[in-house]
């Protein structure tokens, strides 16, 4: 049976941040024509490759010691690589260079693009697995062999260890390093700044990251800020972490915090998805014979979107975290934007909420106490939110998504 929720697009009422710097356009309309509203901050900036001196240098070395192996580990970086060599005036005898050497190609997507440059791959592997590459280098031997490895050319504390071109040089490799697309944070801090706030006060319901370097460059800015641990507890709680892939989950996995992920690392994947997840873990509170929804900017009142003002929201999430126990007057002042010390601004806003929401007796006053929601008898139970407990992550975990079991009634998952 479709509950009032599910109707209409999926994804109404859903807030999601969005810190992808490559395709941000696109994947934000994937995700707006499901309903949802969308915040951007890029939280990278990605070092054009024409401009990119040390990737320069690098192409330079290689054409003039050549390697004998060359692996491609993803097509746009490959693809770029060879486009920047243009503009150097290096594009064809980098292309003969290259044509010399054995060139393993990780996926598909760089398959292509060693064919788009007219080069030939010897391998490639199924799984689209890094792994799989450095087992098929080791298990022929690379003692004394000079192999070019395309990859990221930046890594932070939070990033997966770069251990591929590490594990080579433990086996006898000589190995370089080719620093396609280096990242540096954004110029412009402010939205990225932003976004972390509304994280903290949980007003996205989802952040989605297509990179690890996204990743830990939000972590970066979070510390610097002094904010992290706030943004580490709003992920392990009420705001959905979803990624890519596991190479992008990783470093969040490392921290504690559970993510979820599509199947295959595609950001048309990613956006089907977070479309199927959110509805799935949408808190569901029945008050007064109404079916409230409370979302990161709005409550989803019987299937209808009810946008209310920051004082309202801000009520409405305090009451909705433990429903049908009485709130404070004091603490839900506290909760308010500004803070304050007369109780009378919460009178104000919660009139202003009832009013919002269309159904004043969702909101009950318990003379001298407080308020509380006014949870139906039947449905006041204990169960638990769908994410409250967090496990340790391990590492047969790492990246796994998350499927956290759905309670029979979900009454009150904040």
């Amino acid at each position: 049976m479709t509950s009032p929720t599910d109707s209409g697009p999926c994804l109404a009422g859903f807030t999601i941040g969005v810190t992808a710097a490559r395709r941000a356009e696109e994947f934000s309309t994937l995700l707006t024509r499901k309903g949802a509203s969308v915040v951007s901050a890029p939280a990278i900036r990605i070092i054009p490759l024409a401009d990119d001196t040390e990737l320069e240098r690098v192409t330079e070395l290689l054409i003039a010691d050549p390697p004998q192996i060359t692996v491609a580990t993803t097509g746009i970086g490959f693809r770029g690589w060879m486009e920047a060599a243009e503009g150097w005036g290096l594009a064809e005898v980098l292309r003969d260079t290259l044509a010399a050497t054995r060139m393993l190609a990780r996926g598909p997507k760089a398959k292509g693009a060693i064919r788009a440059a007219e080069l030939r791959e010897e391998w490639s592997p199924a799984s689209e697995s890094s792994a799989e590459v450095l087992d098929h280098l080791l298990a022929e031997g690379v003692e004394g062999v000079r192999i070019a490895v395309q990859l990221h050319g930046a890594t932070t504390e939070w990033e997966p260890v770069p251990d591929f071109c590490e594990v080579l040089r433990c086996a006898g490799a000589d190995v370089v390093p080719v620093p396609v697309y280096r990242w540096e944070p954004p110029a412009d801090r402010g939205p990225m700044d932003n976004m972390i706030e509304s994280i903290i006060s949980g007003s996205l319901d989802c952040v989605t990251f297509t990179s690890a370097p996204a990743v830990a460059s939000l972590l970066m800015r979070a510390k610097e800020t002094g904010l992290l641990e706030s943004v580490l507890h709003a992920f392990r709680g009420r705001v959905l972490a979803a990624c890519v892939g596991p190479i992008t989950a990783a470093p969040l996995e490392e921290l504690g915090v559970p993510t979820t992920m599509p199947g295959r690392a595609r950001l048309g994947a990613l956006a089907r998805h977070v479309a199927e997840e959110l509805p799935r873990r949408a808190s569901r509170i029945y008050a007064a014979g109404h079916l409230i929804s409370v979302r990161g900017g709005c409550v989803v009142v019987d299937g209808e979107v009810r946008q209310l003002a920051p004082a309202p929201m801000a009520l409405m999430r305090s009451l909705a975290r433990q429903p049908g126990r009485v709130v404070s007057r004091e603490d839900l002042l506290s909760a308010l934007p500004g803070g304050g010390d007369d109780t009378h601004a919460v009178e104000t806003a919660i009139a202003r909420l009832r009013a919002g929401l269309g159904t004043p007796k969702a909101i009950q006053t318990v003379v001298k106490r407080g308020y509380r929601l006014a949870l139906d008898a039947a449905d006041c139970s204990d169960t638990p939110p769908v994410r409250a407990a967090v496990q340790a992550p391990h590492a047969a975990g790492i990246g796994t998504p998350a499927r956290s079991p759905r309670p029979a009634q979900a009454i009150g998952v904040w």
